[in-house]
């Protein structure tokens, strides 16, 4: 939820920084999109919304995965549209056929779940996955209320299609074409998002891998004074 970062985004308007919390709902509000239109959707905003070139993007884990695909999209282009990254507990992508096909099928009953099944029940199963380790992740602290997106399950379930992970293409061979700074972000606890890290990390021009001791999936929010430093002392070495 863009809820999520209001306490990020207000450490930084206090050291005079703007930040702008996206709604990644709203882009599948209407109708589906996938990751590549997304892409192309996301940095015409950016294009269109004056940065020309002078965007850092923010972005974890779901939201990292469009960032890097955003990324990308720009690279494609060779559009220098951001001037640096952060991205969160993000994945590349899947490398094999057969991993994708289990993930599609995996998220497709997730939509099912998220569309016409009961809301908190949903819910109290995804947080529930999630402290079980079956994302391979640890999640321990807590975030913005997603009662509140009930309204909003339609859009949440076409996510779950839409920006698979299985439908997502494997970034890593377009990496190498991302010349902006990079900071990959991950929790040290987090033991399969911080080695895909330090695997995309190596294959970026510009990257710096951050480990955050302690920590597991949702450094942001596990370690929010933590993150803001980072993040602060990435763009003051590369802004």
């Amino acid at each position: 939820m863009a809820a999520d970062w209001k306490p990020f985004a207000a450490e930084f308007a206090a050291a005079g920084e703007s930040v702008r919390r996206v709604d990644l709902w709203r882009y599948l509000d209407c109708c589906p999109m996938e990751m590549e239109s997304f892409g192309q959707a996301f940095c015409e905003e950016v294009r269109h919304g004056g940065g020309g070139g002078g965007d850092v993007v923010v972005g974890y884990s779901m939201g990292g995965r469009l960032a890097l695909q955003a990324l990308v999209t720009a690279a494609r282009a060779a559009d220098d549209l951001f001037k640096a990254a952060v991205i969160v507990s993000a994945h590349p992508g899947l490398t094999s056929g057969e991993e994708r096909v289990v993930r599609m099928a995996e998220d497709a009953e997730w939509a099912g779940r998220a569309l016409v099944g009961d809301w908190n029940d949903f819910l109290e199963h995804w947080e529930g996955r999630m402290r079980s380790g079956a994302l391979g992740v640890e999640a321990e602290a807590g975030w913005g209320d997603r009662r509140l997106l009930q309204p909003r399950r339609q859009a949440v379930a076409r996510s779950f299609m839409d920006w698979s992970l299985g439908k997502q293409e494997d970034l890593r061979n377009d990496l190498a074409m991302v010349r902006c700074p990079v900071l990959w972000v991950t929790g040290a606890r987090d033991e399969k998002f911080t080695t895909l890290g330090r695997e995309a990390a190596g294959l970026l021009p510009n990257a710096h891998l951050e480990p955050v001791p302690g920590t597991g999936h949702r450094v942001p929010w596990e370690q929010p004074d933590h993150f803001v430093e980072l993040v602060h002392g990435f763009l003051k070495q590369v802004v």
